[in-house]
């Protein structure tokens, strides 16, 4: 009568705890609903015994992805008072909904339950190739540019956006290879956003780059090579100045130079050690040359100098299948000589690698943030003032581009032991809570970062995604749904959106996330429903940072 009647599918204890103390009842599965759960469940402990070669981070929206092995069952009922509940009310409707995903409840049950924790058609913003499409379009529906928190991004299966990215390949090289021609030269370009030096710890060098020989094999490099990669970097920001506006010129990448021939030398110089002699008048035209090319770029700084890309199957999740790789050839045939099943062909993204990142004791890291959409129309978002942080299982090394050093997943990051070389300051078990991130910000001096930089830039960034993909999604009035994105941190503590995952994990894979996934549950529930009973009651750590 009281309208408390609640259906769990999935292990969410928590869940079920914080309801049934609010004396809702739960409508238990059917004997054929648990036993697709279990099936479910045996699907996902298969594909998890797999190993690292197939592993790691969130399920999104298919129905054959359980969420990550979640909190233990503790359906605590000696006395069977709940299975007897559950049978009293096995004919009623029940009034609100927690699912790992749409597709594994009833499509005429969901029509007239109150209350569901997802949306339809959320693949817009949580697939990497949803995000990568709506971000596109980001600049047509408010004045915002995504290359300021996404790094650029592209659709290999369409042509357009693969030329797109041979183009940005080319253009990343060249440039690449000027930095590097002025560190050869023992000097740095002109950068925009200067890095404080206590970012890196006392005596830590928190990034590893190649070493370049140092003998000078320019003998075997043709001479042209500098001056090639000056005119096409001239070119370029000819083009980025809007000065090619009343001539049709061709892309400076389709003109100027022998390209195939400009790579592989490219690839001598930053991957195998080759040398390169500036002369004087060429050493100030980098300078300048690059110095305007940061101000117009803004991924000028963290797109580093190795042009390193990161290649992920378009909508997977959990770390599989994702490769970094520094040759174009390497892309292109990854992505389309593919045998996964659960790839299909040419489905891929392709992204720059963010190689000037911030790292904790030399190892890379990245940062789960939580936030709940209430409504899209109007549009109402909810941020979740605490977030954990996720480590690597070797230190950062740009050299070595294997996933235990690179994919941050938890997923990914259980199958790899700790090596040897780690700092042993890094926590054993892979997990930091954002306060101890923050005391570790004030330990180098940038206590403000994290209130002034980070947040601010997270909230921005999610509200962008959001707006890009709210004509996507399917609305559904008092429904809602919990969302984790995925940030890394560059040198500069500007944090740079990854993803954003639909159902993330709730698994205590650690204390901090043991006490944090709880929190956020129970506080999603006092904002969902507690709240619309009474406006004054406590939202727990959710902040409103944006209502249409």
């Amino acid at each position: 009568q009281e309208k408390k009647i609640f259906m769990v599918q999935g292990p969410y204890p928590i869940i079920r705890r914080e309801l049934r103390a609010r004396g809702w009842v739960e409508r238990k599965l059917s004997s054929l609903g648990r036993q697709l759960e279990q099936h479910r469940g045996d699907q996902n402990k298969q594909w998890l015994e797999t190993g690292p070669s197939n592993g790691g981070g969130d399920p999104l929206h298919y129905p054959w992805l359980p969420a990550e092995e979640e909190e233990e069952q503790c359906d605590e009922d000696p006395d069977d008072i709940h299975d007897l509940m559950s049978y009293l009310v096995r004919d009623r409707l029940p009034n609100f909904i927690w699912t790992n995903f749409l597709d594994a409840t009833d499509r005429e049950l969901l029509q007239q339950v109150n209350i569901v924790n997802h949306y339809a058609r959320v693949d817009a913003f949580t697939t990497k190739e949803g995000l990568c499409l709506s971000l596109q379009k980001l600049p047509w529906i408010e004045q915002a540019d995504p290359n300021t928190f996404f790094p650029r991004c592209y659709r290999l299966e369409i042509m357009d956006e693969r030329e797109a990215f041979i183009e940005d390949f080319r253009l990343t090289a060249a440039r690449s290879l000027l930095k590097l021609a002025l560190e050869e030269a023992g000097d740095r370009p002109v950068r925009v956003k200067q890095v404080p030096n206590s970012a890196k710890g006392a005596g830590e060098s928190h990034i590893s780059h190649p070493k370049h020989s140092t003998a000078r094999l320019g003998s075997s490099l043709y001479p042209e090579l500098v001056e090639e990669a000056l005119e096409v970097c001239e070119e370029h920001l000819g083009v980025l100045r809007h000065q090619d506006i009343d001539r049709s010129t061709p892309s400076p990448c389709r003109t100027c130079i022998n390209w195939d021939r400009f790579l592989q030398h490219y690839y001598r110089v930053a991957h195998e050690g080759a040398g390169l002699v500036l002369t004087k008048q060429q050493q100030e035209q980098c300078q300048n040359l690059l110095r305007h090319l940061a101000e117009q770029l803004p991924q000028f700084d963290m797109e580093g100098k190795l042009n390193i890309w990161i290649l992920k199957p378009a909508a997977e999740s959990q770390g599989r299948g994702i490769v970094c790789t520094t040759r174009l050839e390497e892309v292109l045939q990854l992505a389309w000589n593919c045998t996964a099943p659960s790839v299909q062909m040419g489905r891929w993204v392709v992204q720059k690698y963010v190689e000037r990142l911030l790292t904790i004791f030399g190892t890379k890291f990245d940062i789960r943030q939580w936030f709940v959409v209430t409504d899209w129309k109007p549009l109402t978002v909810w941020f979740y003032q605490d977030c954990y942080l996720r480590f690597c299982s070797r230190p950062f090394s740009l050299c070595h581009l294997e996933r235990a050093r690179h994919l941050c997943n938890v997923s990914v990051q259980k199958w790899y032991k700790t090596s040897r070389d780690q700092d042993p300051r890094v926590p054993p078990d892979k997990i930091w809570s954002n306060k101890q991130f923050q005391e570790y910000l004030a330990q180098l001096g940038q206590a403000d970062a994290w209130h002034q930089v980070l947040v601010p830039g997270m909230k921005a960034a999610i509200l962008s995604a959001l707006r890009s993909a709210q004509d996507q999604v399917q609305f559904r009035k008092g429904s809602f749904e919990l969302y984790g994105a995925d940030f890394l941190v560059g040198e500069d503590f500007q944090p740079w959106l990854l993803e954003i995952n639909s159902c993330p994990t709730m698994s205590p894979s650690s204390a901090v996330t043991r006490r944090l996934c709880a929190n956020v549950q129970r506080d999603t529930l006092c904002l969902v429903l507690d709240r619309k009973d009474n406006s004054t009651s406590s939202i727990g750590a959710f902040e409103l940072i944006y209502k249409e």
